[in-house]
């Protein structure tokens, strides 16, 4: 009598990792380096693969990168048995990721709703800008077109989003090797919308700007700083002007600069969403920030608030000790210009700085000004950037809030 078809038997690839990437995982990381990876077991690029140390003990499941120096990133602590049992692990994630937003995200309809690592889905970003969604790919695992569509179908099942646009970051397309690709509209008919942050209204369309179309991260430092911004008040690096347009709320003069013209451009529309909350008119400058500050210092300018929001100095550790000379220099000169008990919200969201780095920094800029200078606050990015602990690069925003004599 003959046997029934068969199933095929799916070989999963086992790649052995070294004692030191074993630590490290076993610490709560999820990334493990090519530089410690043993034993590839014929791995081929976005392949979900189990992880076992160097005597073959099993760590996990991870996806594997043919291309980038992160090769592993941990997925969970258990062997999963193929593609379905990899969608299933994808649709969990998901969930959990969009029913914590519900709970946490308040004064707001846009809010991130996957945050990679922070949401134990390492190398997939996705935003929520009102009626918009982005979804953005940063690994060969999940640009595989079964998984992306998975990943979209997914998210428009949770969201009820009534457009879906793929954001796509060029650098790390070809850092990971692949293909060249265009922003794109997934689902629905439109990529731009108007979405809200603490009663200020904002424009954003996804397929343009930093980012995702916005920073979302700083939705809680926003209403932090409007809560001490009184008087005459300067943002520095203001992009679209999402603190310069809080402290419009209750300041008496606004001074925003960046050195994107069409960023400030935004920011002047966005302004004039807001115009019926306003106090002052703000005053919008196309600037670099090092020489402004440098020209308003020398000329005796003086603010009750000063925000400093500058963009990442330190992309890597190789870059740390110029990107900690910018910070100083920023720094420094805006305490210079701080009343006496002026306030300085003052940003890094550089994940090679730590925060005791920045505080060391800011503690230097203070005593070269002679000031005794307070921590009012030690701040990070919203509820929608969950940091994993074990995982520091997911703690990268710090936010300082500082009162000075």
């Amino acid at each position: 009598m003959a046997n029934g078809p068969t199933t095929p038997q799916i070989t999963i690839p086992q790649v052995r990792i070294n004692e030191r990437a074993m630590a490290r995982l076993r610490g709560g990381h999820v990334w493990v380096y090519a530089s410690d990876v043993i034993d590839s077991g014929g791995s081929a690029a976005g392949d979900l693969v189990h992880v076992s140390g160097p005597k073959e003990k099993m760590l996990g499941s991870a996806v594997f990168s043919s291309a980038s120096q992160i090769q592993l990133r941990l997925l969970c602590r258990e062997q999963l048995h193929g593609e379905d049992h990899l969608l299933q692990l994808l649709r969990a994630r998901l969930e959990e990721a969009v029913a914590y937003r519900r709970r946490m995200v308040r004064d707001s309809n846009a809010c991130r709703l996957v945050f990679s690592e922070g949401d134990r889905l390492p190398g997939l970003i996705v935003d929520r800008y009102n009626d918009v969604c982005t979804v953005q790919v940063l690994t060969q695992a999940w640009d595989r077109p079964s998984r992306k569509r998975a990943i979209g179908a997914t998210l428009l099942d949770l969201t009820g989003a009534e457009n879906m646009v793929e954001r796509v970051d060029p650098r790390i397309r070809a850092l990971e090797q692949l293909p060249e690709l265009n922003a794109a509209l997934l689902h629905g008919s439109k990529s731009a919308t108007t979405f809200t942050m603490n009663d200020v209204q904002f424009l954003c369309d996804v397929m343009s700007g930093q980012k995702t179309g916005a920073f979302l991260d700083q939705r809680e430092n926003y209403r932090a700083a409007a809560a001490y911004a009184r008087g005459q008040a300067l943002d520095v690096c203001t992009y679209q002007g999402g603190f310069a347009l809080h402290l419009a709320r209750t300041c008496d003069q606004v001074t925003a600069l960046d050195i994107s013209r069409e960023a400030l451009e935004v920011a002047e529309q966005n302004e004039k969403l807001n115009a019926a909350a306003n106090r002052p008119e703000i005053e919008w400058i196309e600037a670099n920030a090092f020489d402004l500050l440098k020209d308003y210092a020398a000329a005796g300018r003086q603010y009750d608030v000063i925000v400093l929001d500058p963009p990442a100095f330190a992309k890597s550790k190789r870059n740390l000790p110029a990107a900690m000379r910018g910070y100083k220099e920023l720094n420094l000169r805006a305490l210079r210009m701080l009343k006496s008990g002026g306030v300085l919200v003052t940003c890094s969201c550089s994940f090679a700085v730590s925060e005791a780095e920045f505080l060391a920094m800011l503690t230097e800029a203070a005593q070269d000004t002679h000031r005794a200078v307070k921590v009012l606050e030690r701040r990070g990015a919203g509820k929608d950037h969950p940091a994993l602990l074990g995982v520091p690069e997911t703690a990268y925003l710090k936010c300082i809030v500082l009162a000075a004599d």
